[in-house]
């Protein structure tokens, strides 16, 4: 007896190893069929085409036939309502999309910068993708030849899928993509249930939203949609950590309290593709009886098989003992005993005061037999566990997985057809089990005793070994994941097939500052000079956080003691650069204030220069004529009279988002409350009509890299041996001590910097510096930028190893950049930091200042740079961000002690 049942026990994990193996997000991400032309040209359609032989079945990704690409045939700006429409016949559940341009050989030009998805289910209602944080347009392609691939978080349960070609002005674009993912084999289109709720937690709630539904809802009911209930993603033990970075606590799952329920129970209705058969239903609960979660005491089931029938008043009732003590998140399966059915409907019942699913997958098989659609049972299918209806005990998978794994494993979407070809060729035959030899089977499940206990006493010391390594309270980063993993802010990832090679583009992954922490640095091998200490602003352990566009995440209170406590607000700015990473707090008590800022005339500016452009804006330089005449505006310097003033002028373009509109206005209010002698400042701004304009001074010498690299360092005897002009060592010091000055100011209102370079500083009359913050958008510039992936560009020579493998951005990590930009002072920016290593080899150098084995790289001692002021740099540059002297020290030394020692 107990051989059969160990027999049962280890067929039993091996089907659920199989089942919940099978649906795994990182490998369902196979190209469906558009390069190999496995979709076929009749599934392929658009709105319209240029020609002929720029027709839908030209937008094939890397292929050239015809004239190369869909183009459509009239320009996409304003109204984006050209679309490329792709029919795949089945649903799928789709990860990823690849675009490209139109190459022609060479010939071609056109490509779009940016797209929208548009997906149906049915081809009746179309739906908008969009981000988890509300933004529907994808960052495209940059030029005719590479692909560009996006990861889609959420991803996208559909058959029909739409590409929207966007641009920003009247132009020609052309679109050639590819799509990725796998079959929807759940068959599910639907479901019905209670908007989630809110956990009033401390130290902030927990939103147990269901943030990606796609449906519709009305009186706190979600209908006729798909959301995170069947994303594929199974949460934590822990429902107020998240895999995904960026999102706010309890994003993983969706949750209802007892007291909500007057019936005990919450109802949900899922509607399928077809009539099915139904083997079994798997609910992936949290359990953590700690926080009043647990998974649900009872469900009960029924079915129907379409919209015109009853519901089968023949329940299917599954009872489970709940476990009060392993709060771990498990997978229960409820077996629904072959039964026959178009719309499913489940009531689960509380066992606690909360209940939190994170994932619903079903075991189903179509109907194909018409002469079944009038009975309401199907020949009974062998279920995954011995488990009947009305069963007291949990299911075997469950108890199985929870010893032997004692985590969640992923939930599996594998039909009944699946299971079949594993265990017979014959796909139509029902797995059969062979009973002609007693002795066989006896052998059988000897063998598998032993295999399961070696399998047991495996799993054992694996968790054991990890949970001594896991438990260590710092540990390291292997030298492989240094070399290949980047902390990134975007998803995108690009693939130069110019001359059928591939770009390399390494795999990449958040690490989480919560998850891996780094280790205390040595001792210093060097004496560096005495700098007066104190105590780091708590900034320097704060982690950088995107913004919640969704707006799901509560206020931070006012009395919030410690900035590394707030949210940061990053406002990426009209032209995509790098502006201030500010406290949530901050940006609360700025949205209180009104911003008492004049309209700007549009009128009095003169058009001289573009300097940049980013996605949604561009910045312009300016003149005013005769800015004295303006008595409303408050300007922070003399101008001689007669003399017109330099501005620049930040312009957000029309379509913009609404996200990127949002962000402007915020950077309106920040912007207007930085006035300081070395910060640039908001002049005014135009925002009665669009496009919407911030006015900001503009230092008539240019920005600092552009002025120092056309100067040469003034002899100790006078003069240059060169025509070029000269500039004296003290003057240096003197420029230095201005930008430590701006950035002390910002460190006292807790904003990071994060783009501090001489590039972003300008130069006005008297060597007077400021700091700015658009110097990214600059095309100048762009090789100071490391492109990761194709979309997100990092300027690496400046940033501290935490900003670059944990992306970690705090005050700390600003004074490691001042350190570079103080190097790119004394060199007048002659040569770019790091510039005998390579990108790639910069990165690496990160890595070995995490190791600390005294294998880092530093930039050099300039010439003619005293030893205590380049010691101050090597201070800067500490790999402990405690270890970092603070901006009021640097301040201070540059103004006194560093002076003293050029001029004496």
């Amino acid at each position: 007896m107990v051989p059969i049942i160990l027999c049962s026990l280890l067929l039993a994990s091996v089907g659920t190893a199989e089942l919940e193996g099978h649906f795994d997000l990182a490998k369902c991400r196979y190209a469906l069929g558009m390069q190999d032309r496995t979709i076929p040209d009749k599934d392929l359609s658009a709105s319209s085409s240029w020609s002929d032989s720029t027709a839908a079945k030209y937008s094939r990704l890397d292929t050239s036939d015809g004239d190369g690409a869909w183009c459509p045939a009239g320009p996409v700006y304003p109204n984006d309502a050209e679309f490329l429409e792709v029919d795949l016949r089945r649903l799928h559940f789709l990860t990823l999309v690849g675009t490209q341009g139109r190459h022609a050989g060479g010939h071609g030009k056109e490509f779009a910068r940016a797209y929208r998805l548009h997906y149906s289910r049915d081809r009746r209602r179309w739906l908008t993708w969009r981000d988890r944080w509300g933004n529907e347009v994808i960052s495209g392609n940059v030029n005719t030849n590479e692909v560009v691939l996006k990861d889609l978080g959420p991803p996208i349960i559909a058959r029909y899928i739409r590409f929207y070609p966007r641009a920003d002005r009247v132009m020609s674009v052309c679109l050639r993509v590819e799509l990725y993912g796998c079959l929807w084999r759940d068959g599910l289109q639907s479901y019905t249930a209670p908007m989630g709720q809110v956990m009033p937690l401390q130290p902030e709630p927990v939103y147990l939203n269901d943030s990606t539904y796609d449906g519709l809802s009305i009186s706190k009911l979600q209908f006729g949609g798909l959301g995170q209930l069947a994303d594929g993603v199974v949460g934590l033990d822990d429902f107020t950590r998240t895999k995904e970075l960026r999102v706010w606590p309890g994003y993983d799952y969706i949750g209802w309290k007892n007291d909500s329920f007057s019936m005990g129970y919450v109802e949900m209705e899922f509607e399928f593709d077809c009539l099915r058969t139904f083997t079994y239903m798997k609910v992936h609960c949290n359990n953590m009886h700690t926080r009043g979660v647990s998974i649900f005491r009872q469900v009960d089931c029924r079915f129907k098989q379409n919209l015109e029938t009853a519901w089968d008043p023949e329940l299917v009732t599954h009872l489970l003992a709940v476990d009060v003590k392993d709060p771990s998140a498990r997978s229960v399966t409820v077996p629904l005993e072959g039964r026959l059915g178009h719309f499913l409907q489940c009531h689960f019942y509380f066992s606690n005061e909360w209940m939190l699913f994170s994932e619903i997958a079903f075991l189903s098989e179509v109907v194909e037999d018409p002469s079944l659609t009038g009975t309401s049972r199907w020949p009974p299918v062998v279920p995954p566990q011995p488990s009947g209806r009305g069963a007291a005990a949990p299911s075997v998978q469950e108890d199985l997985g929870s010893t032997l794994h004692g985590e969640p494993r992923p939930t599996s979407n594998l039909t009944r057809q699946d299971l079949e070809v594993q265990g017979n060729p014959k796909t139509s035959q029902p797995v059969a089990k062979d009973d002609n030899s007693n002795t066989s089977i006896l052998i059988g499940c000897l063998v598998a005793i032993i295999l399961l206990l070696l399998v047991v006493i495996f799993l054992i010391l694996w968790r054991q070994y990890w949970k001594k390594i896991l438990g260590k309270a710092q540990r390291r980063i292997s030298d492989d994941d240094l070399t290949v993993h980047l902390s990134v802010p975007g998803d995108t990832i690009v693939i130069n097939n110019t001359m059928g090679s591939q770009r390399h583009s390494s795999r990449y992954e958040r690490i989480q500052s919560g998850e891996t922490e780094y280790q205390e640095p040595n001792r210093a091998r060097m004496k560096l000079p005495d700098l007066p200490h104190g105590t780091e602003n708590s900034a320097c352990s704060s982690d950088y956080m995107e913004p919640d566009s969704s707006g799901a995440l509560a206020p931070v209170p006012n009395n919030v003691p410690h900035y590394a406590e707030a949210d940061i607000i990053n406002l990426q700015g009209v032209t995509g650069g790098n502006t201030y990473a500010v406290p949530a707090v901050a940006v609360d008590a700025l949205a209180a204030k009104d911003v008492a800022l004049a309209e700007f005339p549009r009128g009095r500016l003169r058009f001289k220069e573009k300097l940049g452009e980013g996605q949604f804006g561009e910045v312009h330089l300016c003149e005013v004529e005769s800015p004295q005449d303006l008595l409303n505006l408050e300007f922070p310097f003399n101008v001689r009279k007669g003399r017109p003033l330099l501005v620049a002028v930040k312009i957000l373009r029309s379509d913009a988002t609404k996200n990127a509109r949002n962000d402007f206005l915020k950077e309106v209010k920040i912007m207007s409350r930085l006035k300081d002698p070395n910060i640039v400042r908001l002049l005014g701004v135009c925002v009665r009509d669009d496009p919407l304009c911030m006015i900001t001074e503009y230092m008539e010498n240019g920005d600092l890299n552009q002025f120092l690299s056309a100067h040469e360092l003034e002899a100790k005897t006078g003069g240059s041996a060169s025509d070029a002009p000269t500039i004296s060592y003290p003057t240096l010091i003197h420029v230095a001590a201005q930008i430590a000055s701006g950035m002390k100011f910002l460190a006292s209102l807790n904003f990071v910097h994060r783009d501090l370079a001489t590039r972003n500083c300008l130069v006005g009359e008297g060597f007077t510096i400021k700091i700015a913050d658009f110097g990214m958008s600059r095309n100048l510039y762009s090789g100071d930028y490391y492109r990761i992936q194709g979309r997100a560009v990092l300027p690496i020579r400046w940033m501290a190893w935490e900003c670059i493998l944990m992306g970690k951005f705090t005050t700390a990590s600003d004074v490691w950049a001042f350190g570079v930009t103080l190097w790119e002072v004394l060199m007048l920016c002659q040569e770019q930091p790091y510039s005998q290593l390579t990108d790639e080899q910069v990165i690496e150098n990160a890595g070995q200042f995490f190791r600390d084995q005294g294998e880092q790289v530093y930039l050099s001692r300039p010439p003619a740079c005293p030893l205590a002021l380049y010691e101050v740099m090597l201070r800067c540059w500490a790999r402990d961000a405690k270890d970092r002297p603070l901006f009021q020290h640097l301040h201070r030394f540059l103004n006194e002690d560093a002076l003293n020692m050029v001029l004496g």
